[in-house]
């Protein structure tokens, strides 16, 4: 089944909008919308009996592979200061409330390494949906900006090197660890990662799995897997096949994550069958739609008899588009007018994307403080 996991934007200007860049402001430069103080950060989820302070901040890490420092954007359980943001907002997509530089609650939380997906899902604060409900239950989450994915400096050819994409979240981790602000504020034995699309396979990667040069270097050869990002492909001139394989086949495993979570993994069909075997934390898959309409791409459902302790649900009623923000009002039409060529605020019919979203956020937290809990009784 052909499937879009990247959506080509047809007006440059909108491009940047839709990502959240011509609202641009000062500390956390891309995605972020400064509020009156009439917005509150506190979040309540459906499991929790008290609304907490959500504080976000930016920092950077240092990245020898890709040849300078990386963004990363951290959302953490807060005190009541800070200045109010919404993080993610843009022409389509809803934003989510946040307070910048807020002092850290006082005690210590596990890590979520957090990674995103490309095009308009292609920088950390498009998460904000589901980064800001794991911060109001106490953990810390850190998402690093994968270069090349989107924005002004968007390139098919860095976006294809996703065997980089796991060493974005190892350097996240080396610069969390090393930051005045959150050192001491992180259990280091109680870290796992989370990814949405294309950083649902970075997560199945760090976790042990090893993407097959064969397979990554024919990925494009027929459009039949992911069209609108091949095409991208093609017409930067990005040859697959010349590539550099020997690098994209090696082990990217960090032994300090203890737990993963991929939500519509893709590419998953690059994978070396053989390496799930060499996966030996917990994992948690969970795919968007109802069997024979996922995508073959993002069809994780084969994983969980390849890795020993996983686990594998669907959730019928939504698509891979339902990764993305809430839609604003007008936003289909927009779309359309725009000629993007895909139904971003389409689900799988039935509930709203706000009730599937609340689902993966219940499942979400579920699986990582099972996780947490389970590391707590094993250290």
């Amino acid at each position: 089944m052909p499937f879009s996991l990247l959506i080509p934007l047809a007006s440059p200007v909108l491009a940047l909008a839709a990502m959240g860049l011509v609202q641009a402001t000062s500390a956390l430069p891309l995605e972020v919308t400064t509020r009156p103080n009439t917005i509150s950060a506190k979040v309540t989820h459906p499991a929790a009996e008290t609304s907490v302070q959500v504080g976000v901040r930016q920092i950077s890490a240092t990245s020898k592979e890709r040849g300078g420092d990386i963004e990363i954007t951290v959302w953490y359980p807060a005190q009541a200061d800070g200045e109010p943001v919404m993080l993610g907002e843009s022409v389509f997509f809803e934003g989510t409330a946040s307070l910048r530089d807020a002092s850290i609650a006082e005690r210590k939380f596990p890590l979520v390494l957090l990674s995103h997906g490309a095009g308009l899902a292609g920088n950390p604060q498009a998460m904000s949906w589901i980064a800001t409900p794991l911060a109001s239950q106490g953990f810390v989450v850190a998402a690093p900006t994968h270069p090349g994915n989107s924005g002004r400096n968007r390139s098919a050819a860095e976006t294809m090197k996703i065997w980089l994409r796991p060493g974005d979240l190892s350097d996240t981790l080396d610069a969390i660890e090393k930051d005045p602000t959150f050192s001491g504020h992180i259990d280091t034995g109680r870290v796992g990662t989370l990814g949405l699309s294309m950083g649902g396979g970075t997560a199945l990667a760090i976790a042990g799995a090893r993407i097959d040069p064969r397979l990554l270097a024919g990925y494009c050869d027929t459009d039949m897997r992911n069209a609108s990002l091949c095409d991208w492909v093609r017409q930067s001139g990005v040859d697959l096949h010349a590539m550099d394989m020997q690098s994209a086949g090696r082990d990217n495993s960090d032994r300090r994550i203890r737990f993963a979570m991929a939500i519509d993994p893709a590419p998953v069909d690059v994978f070396d069958a053989e390496s799930f075997a060499d996966v030996s934390i917990p994992v948690s898959i969970v795919n968007l739609g109802a069997q024979g309409k996922i995508p073959t791409t993002a069809d994780a459902s084969g994983l969980v008899k390849a890795i020993a302790n996983s686990s594998y649900t669907t959730i019928n009623d939504a698509s891979h588009y339902s990764l993305f923000a809430e839609c604003r009002p007008g936003a289909a039409e927009m779309a359309e007018a725009e000629k993007i060529g895909d139904p971003i605020c389409m689900d799988g019919g039935g509930r709203s994307r706000r009730e599937l979203h609340a689902q993966m956020i219940d499942m979400t937290v579920g699986a990582f403080s099972q996780a947490v809990k389970a590391d707590a009784a094993n250290p």
